[in-house]
């Protein structure tokens, strides 16, 4: 049987690490925000979707600082707010459904709340925040009560799932300013929450990539996929989106119906997920060894994502023996990730932290390399491990 260490020991190694590799990035290529490494270098001439990732290198920094546990606060401080700062015309972005992964998740709500603890509130940066909040809610769709995708009208995303906290984040500050618009920001959320469970996620606890609509009468036809193995699995990545999403969510708007998501999407997990923590790409693909297909791949940016979103999960769910099964699975994939052949840190040549993440894997992107995703979902859960019992 294979043994998990207890100690956080490995878990402060991998945190010193991340900040040595994020160093290393910025040093190496100034100004740069890498999507995914090639045979694990940042700097590659392949492709990619579209610039989803760009707040998760500053995001990385704001955590250290965040944590108490940075190197060299003053350093990280720095260049937390330039990275930050290049970002902040992403606000009016309306060609991704991804507002909330660069604001909410990675800069400006981090920088914002930076100021606070620092006791001179900018209120300034809250603004850039409640913006990209707006812009993102002008994705939504009545005929179907739905925030599209960046692929078309149609098409609703599981992902969308950990960007809608930003429209939540929004209505919440507009109700703090008495302004009008507080309530379609909180329909807009709430019923694409509602629409994203009765489509996207299954009986089962397992969850679709894509649900496709009739935007004529809003009517839902059928579940599909761009990342999964097909329309009717269950890509691993997607289900870890669902559950930290709807865990958040939850944690925003006190909706019952979004805490129970959670726990389905975590109940699924913890059962079809192995003992280590660590998922295949799909938990439905088909196991045959060497094909580009295969079970065999797994995705480490999978388990940062669901072990971050389990550890949140372990402080809102009303059950203390669930609460506890979250936080001692999230630590144990956390360990897992801590050592090979995850960690990079014995590999004097790979520029990222996580090994064996995946970004496309069908066409051949990214598979079993550094993900930003993962870089700063894993950087996140050791920093909650580390700083909350």
């Amino acid at each position: 049987m294979t043994s998990y260490p207890t100690s956080t020991g490995p878990l402060h190694d991998a945190l010193n690490f991340a900040q040595r590799q994020v160093r290393r990035l910025i040093e190496t290529h100034p100004g740069f925000y890498p999507l995914y490494t090639d045979k694990g270098h940042w700097k590659h001439d392949k492709p990619a979707c579209t610039r989803w990732c760009d707040g998760f290198l500053p995001g990385m920094m704001w955590l250290f600082l965040e944590s108490g546990l940075a190197d060299d606060p003053s350093y990280w401080r720095k260049k937390a707010e330039e990275y930050s700062s290049r970002l902040e015309d992403r606000k009016e972005d309306r060609d991704v459904h991804d507002l909330g992964f660069i604001f909410y998740h990675g800069t400006y709500k981090r920088w914002y709340e930076a100021t606070v603890r620092d006791g001179r509130p900018d209120q300034r940066l809250k603004h850039v925040v409640v913006r990209a909040g707006q812009v993102l809610a002008m994705r939504f769709k009545k005929k179907g009560q739905y925030l599209r995708s960046f692929i078309s009208d149609e098409s609703l995303f599981i992902d969308i799932m950990m960007n809608v906290p930003i429209i939540f984040y929004s209505a919440r500050q507009n109700d703090d300013e008495g302004h009008k618009s507080r309530s379609l920001l909180w329909d807009v959320a709430e019923n694409h929450c509602l629409t994203t469970r009765r489509v996207l996620v299954r009986g089962d606890g397992s969850t679709a990539h894509e649900g496709i609509f009739d935007t004529s009468t809003g009517e839902f036809l059928r579940q599909a996929t761009h990342q999964g193995f097909r329309g009717d699995s269950s890509w691993s990545r997607g289900l870890a989106w669902s559950l930290y999403g709807f865990s958040i969510c939850y944690e925003l708007r006190n909706d019952p119906r979004f805490l129970a998501t959670a726990e389905a999407n975590a109940a699924y997990w913890l059962e079809h997920t192995p003992a280590d923590g660590v998922p295949p790409w799909d938990f439905d693909a088909s196991n045959f060894p060497g094909l580009p297909l295969s079970r065999d791949k797994v995705d480490s940016s999978a388990a940062a994502i669901a072990a971050s979103g389990l550890l949140i999960l372990s402080k809102l769910t009303k059950d203390p023996t669930r609460a506890q099964t979250y936080r001692t699975f999230a630590l144990r994939a956390l360990q897992t990730l801590c050592q090979s052949p995850y960690l990079a840190i014995d590999d004097k040549n790979w520029e990222g932290i996580l090994k064996r993440g995946v970004y496309h894997i069908h066409k051949g992107l990214g598979i079993d390399e550094s993900v930003m995703w993962g870089e700063f979902f894993f950087v996140e859960a050791l920093t909650k491990a580390l700083t909350t019992p």
